[in-house]
């Protein structure tokens, strides 16, 4: 699988990532990981080099810091392997705690404890790249200015970015930042297809339940900056075990998927990825599996997506149930 230069920042991704929110076990921070939540970690990284995947990413809360504290162990472990990868955290949210609700804090102070709090859990001297993770409506620009000016000052964070937000959140926070904010991370998938559904039905009926920014996809493109995918394979909905409560539309969906999978001699994974890569924007889908084997079977996804007709695009967007019948 080839790198790729994250969105002409010369940062050289993979064109997929692996998502970290599943490891070091339950989210119960009072119980700790094991041996074998260890070897479930190595076995993924292992797969994912094997392949070609050289990026991962992280968040504060994941698993309760878990995540990050299982990760660093492996570079401890394994030191020559910092330099190999790139490495992604986020923060911003606090999970409920006591009587207090979960909340977004993009304070200055929060967001250089939750840095110095990550490099400590990872064991390591900076990350690659810095993510706000939700919108926080009491954010400041000025005030996330100064964490960012510093935090880049002393080199403990080389390139920074969002997730989870509109194109006006976006320009709210750049018009204080000198850093370029690089990635915005989202949810997209077939099954989450709403940044589709809000192209298409621009002056339509169907288009008033879509809550997608309608301007995200082209301002994103327009300043250069890397989308990524949170949930790409859609929790195995299309690929996995046939769900109980799967309804008419992701059974056909699946049926095409396979289809399409053993016509091309490739895995039903690299046929799914392969509709969101297919897009030009030049999405990287984050995997959230915890299971080597689905990092291996994703493996074809690049070439699937090259290989991809407009008329296998557009059936499987209208098999998995989007709206594009043209009106007036």
């Amino acid at each position: 699988m080839k790198d790729i230069p994250l969105q002409g920042h010369g940062i050289p991704a993979s064109r997929l990532a692996i998502g970290c929110m599943g490891f070091g076990g339950s989210w119960d921070e009072t119980e700790p990981y094991t041996a074998e939540h260890k070897k479930q970690l190595e076995a993924v990284v292992d797969a994912a080099l094997s392949i070609g995947i050289n990026f991962f990413d992280h968040a504060d809360i994941y698993t309760r810091g878990k995540a990050e504290r299982i990760f660093g162990e492996l570079l401890a472990a394994r030191p020559a392997l910092r330099e190999q990868i790139i490495i992604q955290s986020k923060c911003g949210i606090q999970l409920a705690d006591g009587t207090l609700p979960v909340r977004y804090n993009f304070s200055k102070q929060h967001i250089l404890q939750s840095v110095d709090g990550i490099l400590k859990r990872l064991g390591t001297e900076y990350i690659d790249i810095l993510l706000l993770h939700r919108p926080d409506p009491l954010m400041e620009p000025e005030e996330v200015a100064e964490a960012i000016d510093q935090l880049k000052a002393n080199g403990k964070v080389k390139h920074f970015g969002v997730s989870n937000m509109h194109s006006a959140h976006i320009e709210y926070l750049q018009s204080a930042i000198r850093e370029p904010l690089i990635v915005n991370q989202l949810h997209l998938s077939l099954a989450h297809r709403h940044f589709i559904d809000q192209g298409l039905n621009i002056n339509r009926d169907e288009g008033a339940a879509t809550s997608f920014d309608p301007q995200l996809m082209t301002y994103m493109q327009q300043k250069r900056m890397q989308i990524q995918a949170w949930g790409p394979l859609a929790q195995g909905r299309y690929t996995g075990a046939i769900r109980s409560d799967a309804t008419e539309a992701e059974l056909l969906t699946a049926q095409y998927i396979e289809r399409l999978a053993a016509d091309k001699e490739t895995s039903k994974e690299a046929i799914l990825l392969g509709w969101l890569l297919k897009h030009p924007a030049g999405i990287q889908p984050v995997l959230g599996t915890t299971n080597a084997s689905r990092v291996m079977a994703c493996q074809d996804a690049a070439c699937q997506a090259e290989q991809m007709t407009r008329e296998e695009w557009w059936t499987l967007y209208a098999t998995a149930g989007g709206s594009h019948k043209p009106s007036k």
